[in-house]
C-alpha cells in the first residue's frame, strides 16, 4: 500500500513538472496568431508608407525654391527641372493643377532609380542610396523577365492593350495592363498595373513587371522618363 502511494505521488509530481514546463514553453513561443501578427508587422515595415516627407524636408539641400512666373504651368515647371507633376504636387501639398504668379514652389531634385529582384518579386524605389519604398510585384513565368539595366522610355495612363489578334481598351476586363504603363528600353517590356491582384508576388507574367494598381499609380506619379531600372535574378 505504501509503495502504491509513493508511485502515485511520483506520477503526480511528474505530471505537475510536465504541465509547468509546457506552460513555460507556451509563454516563450508565440501562438500561431501571434506569429501571423509578427509577419504582418514585418511586411508593413518593409512594404510601408512612402518615405517622402523626410526627403522633402525644408532643410534638404536638394529641394530648391522656385517662384512661379506668368504663363507657368505645373507641367512646364516639371519639364524644366526634370521631375514629374505628381512629385511637385506631393512636395507642395497641392490637390489640383491651379498655381498663380508669385507663388513659391518647392522643387525636389531627386535621383530616383528602381531595382527589381526577381528572386523574391520585390521592386524598390531609391533616391540615390536611400530606399524610399518597397513594393511587391509579379514577374515573368519561368524567370523570363529580362535581367539587366534599362530605362523608362514612355509612360501611359489607362493604356490600351495590343495583343495578337485583339485590341483591348482601358475599361475592358481583359486588358491585363491595369491603370498605368511604364515602358522599358527593352522593347515590349514594361512595368504596369493589373486586373488580377492575387497574382502579385508570383512569377506568372509574360515577362513584364506587374504591380497593384494603387502601387503603380503612386510610382508613376514620382518617376520621370529616363529613370534607371535594374533587374536582377
Amino acid at each position: 500500500m505504501r509503495r502504491r502511494l509513493i508511485f502515485g505521488a511520483l506520477a503526480l509530481l511528474i505530471a505537475v513538472i510536465a504541465a509547468w514546463g509546457s506552460l513555460r514553453w507556451s509563454k516563450a513561443q508565440p501562438t500561431v496568431h501571434a506569429q501571423k501578427v509578427l509577419r504582418q508587422a514585418e511586411q508593413t515595415e518593409r512594404f510601408g508608407n512612402l518615405r517622402l516627407d523626410a526627403l522633402l524636408s525644408s532643410t534638404d539641400p536638394n529641394v530648391r525654391t522656385f517662384t512661379i512666373q506668368p504663363g507657368d504651368t505645373l507641367g512646364r515647371i516639371a519639364r524644366r527641372f526634370g521631375v514629374t507633376v505628381g512629385l511637385l504636387k506631393r512636395a507642395n501639398r497641392l490637390t489640383g493643377d491651379l498655381i498663380r504668379p508669385g507663388q513659391k514652389l518647392r522643387v525636389p531634385e531627386m535621383a530616383f532609380r528602381i531595382t527589381i529582384d526577381k528572386s523574391d518579386n520585390v521592386l524598390t524605389l531609391w533616391n540615390g542610396e536611400e530606399s524610399v519604398k518597397t513594393y511587391r510585384v509579379a514577374t515573368g513565368d519561368n524567370n523570363i523577365t529580362p535581367v539587366g539595366t534599362f530605362t523608362i522610355v514612355n509612360k501611359v495612363v489607362d493604356p490600351v492593350w495590343y495583343t495578337t489578334g485583339a485590341v483591348f481598351p482601358p475599361d475592358s476586363p481583359k486588358n491585363i495592363l491595369g491603370s498605368r504603363w511604364m515602358g522599358l528600353s527593352e522593347p515590349s517590356y514594361g512595368i504596369h498595373g493589373t486586373t488580377d491582384p492575387l497574382t502579385i508576388g508570383q512569377q506568372v507574367t509574360a515577362g513584364c513587371v506587374r504591380m497593384q494598381n494603387k502601387d503603380v499609380e503612386e510610382l508613376f506619379d514620382l518617376i520621370p522618363i529616363g529613370t534607371e531600372v535594374a533587374i536582377v535574378d
